[in-house]
């Protein structure tokens, strides 16, 4: 029997989308419950508005699953924060049974995608946990602070910015096989 390769697509969604409800559950079980926190005690933390769900645009990585599509990473980007041309990456979260597989990666292409080639800013920056800074570094991020504490939770500052050419290229050409 030949199986095929699940479906996953990562996307853009507004804020009122059907699966929407399904990316904060996933941030909040990922990011939050493991912290003592849900949505609104995290959301009571931030009052200057920099953790309003409308501000930010969402992307999610969607499983084609059999009983329907299911959400199984999410990440947001709060376009022009703090300064116009700047950007910040908050909240990503991926399925805990399915890390490892290329969805995080996905997800901070699809908004390096979005914030550089369509919005032209010139920046974007992260807050990323201890367990992160590996992750990003890989990418290609930079490191643009010490450690400091966020909700409980070392944290540093990392940031890209596109100035090695078009995201996606290779800076040296892969020959032919």
């Amino acid at each position: 029997m030949l199986f095929s390769a699940p479906l996953i697509t990562v996307r853009r969604i507004s804020f009122d989308d059907p699966l929407h409800a399904q990316a904060v559950r996933l941030r909040e079980e990922v990011l939050l419950a493991p912290i003592g926190l849900d949505g609104p005690r995290f959301r009571a933390m931030f009052p200057e508005g920099g953790a309003r769900e409308e501000h930010f645009e969402h992307f999610i990585a969607v499983f084609d699953h059999p009983s329907g599509p299911r959400v199984i990473g999410t990440a947001l980007l709060l376009p022009n924060y703090p300064t116009r041309g700047v950007g910040k990456l908050m909240q990503m979260a991926v399925d805990l049974q399915r890390q490892g597989e290329g969805v995080g990666t996905r997800l901070v292409v699809a908004i390096e995608q979005r914030a550089f080639g369509q919005l032209g800013m010139e920046e974007i920056f992260c807050h990323a946990r201890d367990t992160a800074y590996g992750f990003y570094r890989s990418l290609g991020w930079d490191f643009d602070s010490e450690v400091f504490q966020e909700a409980g939770v070392p944290h540093r500052r990392m940031r890209f910015r596109p100035e090695a050419g078009p995201i996606g290229e290779p800076e040296e050409p892969i020959p032919d096989e």
